[in-house]
């Protein structure tokens, strides 16, 4: 199972948020190109990127900085936020990310989602944020009427890299992932699942290895030293 830290940018800093909220936010560190070295140095070979402004606004905000990051370190890097038309992620992959998130226009835009998954094939991933099995959109502003995994299913046939799949009530709380929640995703769809949302120690990486995931996103628990890149990647394995 593949190890992904997490990086979320607003402002050009390094933040998280608690439940996708804008008002709960902790400034970890002003400086995200010197953590995504740390990631490196410590073993990581993935990093997830999140333009928070981005996801807000519907266009990507920090580009510069992630520009910045994905030349700053040997990582596979994708990029999830603000990602809405085909001109940004032209633009984005040129930067040299391996991937990037689509989300809200993915939902709300299916056939203009299946025609950039061909156009891209194997560099985009689903963007699936979910409250009580329910998906959000905008940011997470928005909550739908529609199961994730319904959703998952109708676009698992299309050429992307994977689905990650955001347990909302889990994220930024340290307390642990929704397993079953992340178990009954994997089983629906043939395509690689990462898991999001919650994953804050060593025991709770087992227990999503042994499901198993194909990956596992770490944000706080990794700034707040709940878990450390080695203990992750060991545990994952």
């Amino acid at each position: 199972m593949q190890i992904w830290p997490a990086i979320d940018l607003r402002g050009g800093n390094c933040v998280r948020l608690r439940q996708g909220d804008y008002g709960r936010e902790t400034v970890f560190d002003t400086d995200p190109v010197s953590v995504a070295r740390q990631f490196a140095e410590a073993g990581a070979g993935h990093l997830h990127l999140v333009d928070l402004d981005g996801a807000r606004e519907g266009r990507v905000v920090n580009g510069e900085v992630i520009a910045e990051v994905v030349r700053a370190v040997p990582m596979v890097c994708e990029l999830g936020g603000g990602i809405r038309d085909e001109d940004s992620i032209r633009q984005l992959l040129e930067l040299g990310l391996s991937r990037l998130v689509i989300g809200t226009r993915a939902l709300k835009d299916s056939e203009w989602f299946a025609a950039m998954c061909h156009a891209f094939p194997g560099k985009l991933v689903l963007g699936l944020d979910a409250r009580g099995g329910r998906v959000a959109t905008d940011g997470w502003l928005e909550t739908s009427d529609r199961s994730a995994c319904e959703i998952a299913v109708e676009l698992s046939q299309l050429p992307m890299a994977a689905i990650i799949y955001t347990d909302i009530a889990t994220d930024g709380m340290m307390a642990g992932p929704n397993v079953a929640e992340m178990q009954q995703m994997q089983a629906a769809v043939d395509l690689p699942v990462v898991a999001s949302g919650g994953v804050t120690t060593v025991s709770d990486v087992i227990q999503l290895a042994a499901i198993p995931m194909a990956g596992a996103i770490i944000g706080r628990a990794l700034y707040e030293g709940k878990i450390t890149i080695e203990e992750a990647i060991a545990a994952s394995n």
